[in-house]
C-alpha cells in the first residue's frame, strides 16, 4: 500500500521487525504490552518510520507525548546543546539553570494568580505521588479522594488511585490507605440519562456524601482528571468541577488536578483548566512537557509546596534533568505563537463532525465526545443497554494498524476509540487516516 504519508513497503510487521520482536520476547517482560508489532527507527512530525522502511501515520502520539509532533527540530536542537554542555550533577546537589528557568516558567503559565512553586520530576506517576505527600505534609490530613474510571499512574499510590482493576492493579494488592473513591460525572453512562447539569449536580451530590463521612477535615486533597484519559476521554462537566473546586476551598482541601494527558494543548488551550475556569492549587502535568523526553512536574500554591519543608524531603536523582528541562523549554516555545492549539482546535472541528456523522451512520457507536483534538468514539453492542464492545473496537484497530495507521483504544471497559494525533498533523495527513478509519468502520459494520 502506498498513499501520500503512508508508504508500505512489507505486509506489518516486516522482517526486520519480525525478527527484533522475537527478541523482545526473549528479554523483556510480558507486562509491557504493545499495540503493534512494528520496531521504530525514525519519527517525524506525525510519521514513524519502522526498521523495514515503512511510513505510518501516527494517530497516538506515544500516549499525548508527542505533541510537537515527533523529533520536532527546536526540541531536538535543545537537547544536543544540553548533552554536549551536562547531562547530571543532580539538582540537588549542583543546579541546573535550564531547570531553574523551566519552573519559573511553569508557574507563571498554570492557571492562578497566586505565588506558585513547581517541583520537577521524571514521569506522571512521581508527580502523583509528589502530590500526596504535598498534600498531607501541607494540611497534615491522611485522606485522598479520587473518582471512578481515574487513571493516575501505575506506582503503588497512583496505582491505588486508578480504578480499572484488569490490567492495571491485578495480582498487585494490596494497596495504600485512606484512600475513598467518589463517582465520576460519565454524563453517557448515568443512570436516566440525563443531561450533563443534572449529572453534574447528581455528582457532586454523590460526592459531598462521601465527603462528609471521609469527614472533609480528614481530607488531605481530591484528584481529578478535568477529562478522563485512559478512562475513555470523558470530560467531567464545567459545573460540577467548579462546584469541586469551591467545596475544597471551603474545607481547606488540597484541590490538584491532573492534566497529563489534557495539557500542553491536547484540549485546544494550553491547559484544559483554562477553558473551565478552574484554579487549581496543584496541578499534575507531564507527556507533552517535554516534546518526547520524560519528565513531569507538580505546580502548586508556594504555601502547599512549601510545607513539606525540611531540605531533600522531596528529592530524587534525575528530578529537573538538565537535558529534559531544556526539551521542556523548547517545547514550550512552540506553544507561544499558539498556532499549536489552534491547530488542535481545528483537528477537534475536523473530527468532531466526522465523528457526530459516524455515529447516525453505525449503530455500534454510542457516543462521541471530547475536547479540542482529544475525541473518542465509544463502541457498544446495543445502544439501549449500552453493553461495551470492545471486539469491534480491536477490529477496528487491526484494520488500521495494517493499512499503515496507529490508532490506539481506552476506557474502563476497553470499548473506546481515542485520537491523540501529534499538534503538527496537516489536514492532508488527517484526512487520509480518517479515510481509513472510515473503510474500517464500514469493513466491521
Amino acid at each position: 500500500m502506498s498513499s501520500k504519508h503512508i508508504k508500505l513497503k512489507t505486509e506489518l510487521p516486516g522482517p526486520k521487525s519480525r525478527a527484533l520482536m522475537e527478541k523482545r520476547k526473549k528479554y523483556v517482560p510480558r507486562g509491557l504490552g504493545q499495540y503493534t508489532n512494528i520496531v521504530v527507527a525514525k519519527a517525524r512530525g506525525a510519521i514513524l518510520e519502522d526498521v523495514d522502511g515503512n511510513h505510518l501515520l501516527d494517530f497516538a502520539s506515544g500516549v499525548a507525548v508527542a505533541n510537537v509532533g515527533h523529533c520536532a527540530e527546536k526540541v531536538v536542537k535543545a537537547v544536543q546543546r544540553q548533552a554536549a554542555r551536562a547531562m547530571h550533577t543532580n539538582f540537588n546537589i549542583a543546579p541546573y539553570e535550564r531547570a531553574v528557568e523551566l519552573a519559573g516558567r511553569l508557574a507563571s503559565l498554570t492557571p492562578g494568580s497566586f505565588t506558585k512553586r513547581a517541583l520537577l520530576v521524571n514521569s506522571g506517576a512521581e508527580a502523583v505521588e509528589n502530590t500526596v505527600k504535598i498534600s498531607r505534609a501541607s494540611t497534615k490530613r491522611p485522606s485522598i479522594l479520587c473518582f471512578e474510571h481515574a487513571f493516575h499512574g501505575r506506582t503503588y499510590m497512583s496505582m491505588t488511585l486508578t480504578h480499572r482493576a484488569n490490567p492495571f492493579k491485578m495480582g498487585y494488592s494490596p494497596f495504600c490507605t485512606d484512600v475513598h473513591r467518589a463517582p465520576y460525572p460519565y454524563v453517557y453512562r448515568w443512570p436516566g440519562n440525563k443531561d450533563s447539569d443534572v449529572v453534574a449536580d447528581e455528582c457532586f451530590q454523590f460526592f459531598s456524601d462521601i465527603a462528609a463521612r471521609t469527614s472533609p477535615g480528614q481530607i488531605a486533597a481530591v484528584i481529578i482528571e478535568p477529562m478522563l484519559g485512559e478512562g475513555g476521554f470523558v470530560p467531567a462537566p464545567k459545573k460540577f468541577l467548579q462546584k469541586l473546586q469551591a467545596f475544597c476551598r471551603k474545607h481547606g482541601i488540597v484541590f490538584a488536578v491532573d492534566e497529563i494527558q489534557t495539557g500542553f494543548g491536547r484540549t485546544g488551550t494550553l491547559f484544559a483548566c483554562e477553558q473551565l475556569g478552574l484554579e487549581p492549587d496543584i496541578m499534575i502535568l507531564s507527556k507533552g512537557i517535554g516534546g518526547g523526553m520524560p519528565i513531569g512536574a507538580v505546580v502548586g500554591r508556594a504555601k502547599v509546596m512549601d510545607a513539606a519543608g525540611e531540605d531533600g524531603i522531596e528529592c530524587g536523582s534525575y528530578g529537573g534533568n538538565a537535558v529534559s528541562s531544556a526539551a521542556a523549554l523548547a517545547t514550550l516555545d512552540l506553544f507561544k505563537s499558539g498556532s499549536l492549539v489552534k491547530n488542535a482546535r481545528k483537528i477537534g472541528k475536523t473530527l468532531e463532525p466526522r465523528f457526530a456523522a459516524w455515529k447516525e451512520k453505525y449503530k455500534f457507536i454510542g457516543d462521541v465526545r471530547g475536547m479540542g483534538s482529544m475525541q473518542a468514539m465509544e463502541f457498544v453492542k446495543d445502544r439501549r443497554s449500552k453493553e461495551p464492545d470492545p471486539e469491534k473496537v480491536n477490529k477496528l484497530l487491526d484494520y488500521c494498524y495494517e493499512r499503515g495507521l496507529i490508532v490506539i483504544s481506552a476506557g474502563t471497559y476497553n470499548n473506546v476509540v481515542r485520537l491523540l494525533t501529534p499538534l503538527v498533523t496537516e489536514p492532508d495527513q488527517l484526512e487520509e487516516g480518517l479515510e481509513i478509519m472510515e473503510s474500517g468502520l464500514q469493513a466491521i459494520a
